[in-house]
């Protein structure tokens, strides 16, 4: 298994760890009740040094975005940022991602989920037919994400950058605990609030961002997090997890992602997505709440009230800041409405759910 920067500090702590994308990760330290809470409360540390960070450079940088993510980064200005996505010719999800405009029209970093780094780089690869400077930096980049309501507050004593006022999915890059040129992002996938900061490790930086971090936010109730509150925390938040709620097989509009599926440009298979949504989706995701004990899991089956099968979940978790189960699941879109009745199929019995309003929390 692969390590990441801060490996050893995991299993200093004690953490659980796992393999996940290929990586040894810390899946939980207290326990992801606890975990949970410390972030929706407070603030919490995750490792996220496995996610992917490609670097497209030059003047056909934003041209080869354009063409392959289905969202306008035309319109991105120096130090914003743009959740959006690749699609294939059938209009499924290669990858949900995150864009940076560190120089408008010049310089772009792109980051992607741990899993589909290599997928993802031949994708670029494959479509970069203009001849854009591409470069792979995944392997030397640390990333940590910090996040809660009070991550920012315990943060800005180490770094001259005003991080208390950076506005959400924008970023800057300066010094942070002595370290130069880290990049410090309003982004996270938690609901949470907080920033990301991603940096190159050399010359120790990792253990001496870990430590800054830990001796300025341990006295206040700072803790590292494992991936399994990540989950369960984006999870409430209805955030999508690739491989789980996307796929190469479901569509952005499949996944209410419309929002990032631009038609004012092409796109790969964007003629197909435009007529997708004229007719009308046959599946949507949703969101449920179970109504009945028990949990959701990937892959069992959701029922209508005569116990037909309508659709699958993707995720699904006890909820920690509801005291609920939950999940999301592509149901057929005739089902789809809110407060909608479903059954979910657990061990042979139909347990009552129903659709609710995303976030769920």
């Amino acid at each position: 298994m692969k390590q990441t920067p801060f490996t050893k500090k995991h299993l200093e702590l004690g953490a659980k760890m796992a393999e996940f994308a290929g990586y040894n990760m810390p899946i939980s330290y207290s326990g992801i009740n606890e975990e949970h809470q410390t972030v929706r409360k407070n603030a919490g540390v995750f490792d996220v040094s496995h996610m992917g960070e490609f670097i497209l450079k030059g003047p056909k940088a934003l041209d080869l975005i354009q063409r392959v993510t289905t969202n306008d980064a035309a319109k991105l200005k120096k130090n914003q940022a743009q959740y959006s996505c690749f699609t294939n010719e059938q209009g499924g999800i290669v990858d949900d991602l995150i864009i940076y405009c560190i120089e408008e029209n010049e310089v772009y970093m792109i980051v992607v989920n741990a899993a589909n780094i290599e997928k993802d780089w031949k994708w670029l690869s494959d479509h970069n037919t203009e001849g854009a400077e591409m470069h792979d930096i995944s392997a030397k980049t640390a990333l940590l994400a910090i996040q809660g309501p009070n991550a920012t507050a315990i943060l800005q004593a180490l770094t001259d950058t005003d991080i208390l006022n950076l506005k959400y999915y924008t970023f800057e890059k300066g010094r942070f605990a002595g370290v130069d040129n880290v990049l410090i992002s309003a982004t996270g996938y938690t609901g949470a609030g907080g920033v990301e900061i991603y940096f190159e490790d050399k010359d120790g930086a990792a253990d001496k961002i870990w430590d800054a971090i830990f001796a300025e936010g341990g006295p206040k109730g700072l803790k590292p997090i494992g991936l399994a509150a990540r989950d369960t925390l984006r999870l409430e938040m209805g955030y999508c997890l690739y491989g789980n709620d996307l796929s190469d097989t479901t569509t952005p509009l499949d996944a209410g992602l419309g929002w990032i599926t631009k038609f004012t440009k092409p796109f790969t298979a964007g003629d197909l997505l435009k007529q997708q949504k004229e007719a009308g989706v046959e599946r949507k995701l949703v969101g449920f709440e179970l109504q009945d004990r028990g949990i959701p899991r990937n892959g069992y089956e959701i029922c209508d009230e005569n116990g037909t099968m309508i659709g699958t979940v993707t995720s699904g978790t006890q909820s920690p800041s509801l005291g609920k189960a939950i999940g999301l699941g592509y149901v057929k879109s005739a089902f789809a409405s809110f407060e909608t009745p479903l059954f979910i199929k657990v061990r042979d019995k139909l347990l009552k759910a129903k659709v609710v309003k995303l976030p769920f929390a």
